[in-house]
């Protein structure tokens, strides 16, 4: 089977969300092909490189996105001419579509949902016979259509709001998600040459999924191990309220529109699929499908050889605002008070940007004040209990040594998805104590203690229920790893894909044009003797017998056909 991976921001590169999952799924799926349709995220990105390919991924396609359109540059570059007076029109018809679906609100609006696609599919068209949208998604047109469509009876108060600065902010942002409709992967040559179209994420990365269905009718699947609408709204913080609130517009009838016309959706966990219900994807379409994590780097720590100290804490993660250390350290400061011996380790990838920074800082900061530097005696160095360090540190080189530092391991984050620590904490064996956010208790499903978010209080009360009592600390982390390995890991994910790729190929099979009409549609795109092992699948000339018939041949079975030729020249001449 071959199947098309679409990515934004990850897979192939060495960066990015999706670059493990999405590399342990093809490695584990060997026996289809891979075409990779990838969207960077940056030129750093690209210059990264890509991650060393397995021989299954038959072709890496890149748009880079970030660029701007007359910058583009390689295969994906499509002509930003200018367009005649027809085609403006025919432009602002669909795009007055597409801003009042926008604009209006209600995600399970009929009307809106049908204009937006209306609208959607009508642009595209537009791009694959005119060329590129993105000198018309930039022009004074597009900006007066969306001024209009915000003023109109209907539209959300806070678009209301929208003014001329607003409404130019939004231009830019939109013209950027839609760059994927000038894209020259609509073809027999790319998109619609697969037999299945796998988008890693929602959002804009299913957008080409979208159009490889309407343009060559490839069904499109869509998994989600993240809220991608959630996800792109935090991202978007930073932007004045009215174009927030035209921006989710966008996200939203996206999301919509990816979740009703994809054959499946496989969310990673049930509080993404909560958000892809609220979107209105439909029951029937949706499947849980845990991601599949490497477990063997933490077998040594699972099986008992490194117990960890039992006096103290590991905390493993991205240091950011949304992990609320503040409220660890304020509960770590009460279980100090209970148990002098106590001490908290805080694990983290190497910091960046400066935002990590600044929260890094202040953490640092409250740190030293909650937690003066202790002396043993009048000869001794001063210690503090709270110690902040660095994966590839002397004290944790690898991530299995940050999980066996300790006994117990903390999660206190107030946002969360899918909480790939904890998986981590749960395949070492370590008892867990985490707050309720995310798919924390989904994950934990009673093998760990789970604690209201912004509680320290909630929180230290439970680590020093499990510090104080090492048999349900073992109890508990040997019930953690039963779980975790028989859930999360790689082979149950790659087991899940093949099983769900054959269903639905089963379901949709693919019509291809065929010499006599009246023949059935083929289940794959290519036919099975065309991967005969050995000196067969070679290409070769194939030596058949004159006629209409012998240039339908495949080569490998054409091959086959002339030695058995060659074998009864030998008998004659014989």
């Amino acid at each position: 089977m071959r199947i098309g991976l679409l990515t934004d921001g990850g897979y192939p590169y060495t960066t990015g969300e999706s670059r493990l999952w999405c590399d342990r799924l093809v490695r584990g799926l060997a026996r289809h092909e891979f075409d990779i349709f990838a969207l960077s995220r940056s030129r750093e990105q690209e210059e990264r490189g890509l991650v060393a390919l397995p021989p299954q991924v038959r072709r890496v396609r890149t748009a880079p996105l970030w660029a701007a359109p007359e910058s583009r540059h390689g295969a994906n570059k499509r002509a930003e001419r200018g367009y005649g007076r027809r085609e403006r029109r025919e432009f602002a018809a669909r795009f007055e579509r597409l801003a009042a679906a926008i604009c209006t609100g209600g995600a399970a609006s009929p009307e809106a949902s049908a204009g937006f696609a209306d609208g959607l599919y009508g642009l595209a068209a537009l791009a694959r016979e005119h060329g590129g949208l993105g000198g018309e998604l930039r022009s004074e047109t597009a900006v007066r259509i969306l001024e209009t469509a915000c003023r109109t009876p209907g539209a959300n108060r806070a678009v209301q709001a929208a003014r001329v600065p607003d409404h130019l902010a939004f231009a830019g942002l939109l013209e950027r998600a839609l760059r994927p409709l000038s894209l020259d992967w609509y073809g027999d040559d790319a998109l619609g040459a697969v037999d299945l179209s796998h988008a890693a994420s929602g959002g804009r990365a299913a957008l080409p999924g979208l159009l490889a269905k309407r343009f060559c009718g490839v069904p499109l699947l869509v998994t989600e191990y993240g809220v991608q609408l959630r996800t792109q709204y935090l991202a978007n913080a930073q932007l004045a309220a009215p174009v927030r609130a035209l921006e989710a517009g966008f996200q939203l009838r996206l999301a919509a529109e990816v979740y009703a016309r994809a054959e499946l959706i496989t969310p990673g966990n049930t509080h993404a699929r909560r958000w892809q219900e609220r979107c209105g994807a439909d029951r029937a379409k949706l499947r849980t499908v845990y991601p599949g994590m490497a477990a063997d780097r933490f077998h040594a720590v699972g099986e008992g050889a490194y117990g960890g100290d039992p006096h103290t804490l590991v905390w493993v993660g991205r240091i950011e605002p949304a992990k609320d250390l503040i409220a660890l350290l304020h509960a770590f400061a009460e279980v100090r008070r209970a148990e002098p011996e106590a001490r908290l380790r805080l694990i983290s990838a190497p910091v960046r940007g400066a935002e990590a920074h600044g929260y890094l800082a202040h953490c640092r900061a409250l740190a030293a004040q909650l937690f003066p530097d202790e002396a043993a005696d009048a000869h001794a160095v001063g210690d503090n209990p709270v110690s902040f360090e660095e994966l590839g540190g002397p004290e944790a080189p690898e991530l299995a040594d940050a999980y066996a530092a300790g006994s117990v391991v903390v999660l206190s984050s107030v946002v969360e998805g899918f909480p790939l620590s904890l998986v981590e904490a749960m395949f070492c064996g370590r008892a867990t104590v985490s707050t309720d956010t995310g798919a924390v208790v989904e994950v934990i499903g009673g093998t760990g203690l789970v604690v209201p978010p912004r509680n320290p209080r909630a929180l230290a009360d439970a680590c020093l229920a499990l510090l104080r009592d090492p048999e349900r600390r073992s109890r508990l982390g040997a019930a953690a790893r039963a779980r975790a390995l028989e859930l999360f890991t790689v082979e149950q994910n790659v087991t899940a894909f093949r099983g769900i790729y054959l269903e639905l190929m089963s379901h949709n099979p693919v019509h291809r044009e065929n010499a006599d009409d009246a023949a059935a549609p083929q289940p794959f795109a290519r036919p099975a003797e065309s991967h005969v092992p050995g000196r067969w699948a070679a290409p070769t000339a194939a030596r058949v017998g004159s006629g209409a018939a012998s240039s339908r041949v495949p080569g490998p079975l054409a091959v086959l056909m002339r030695d058995h030729l060659d074998i009864a020249e030998e008998g004659a001449g014989a």
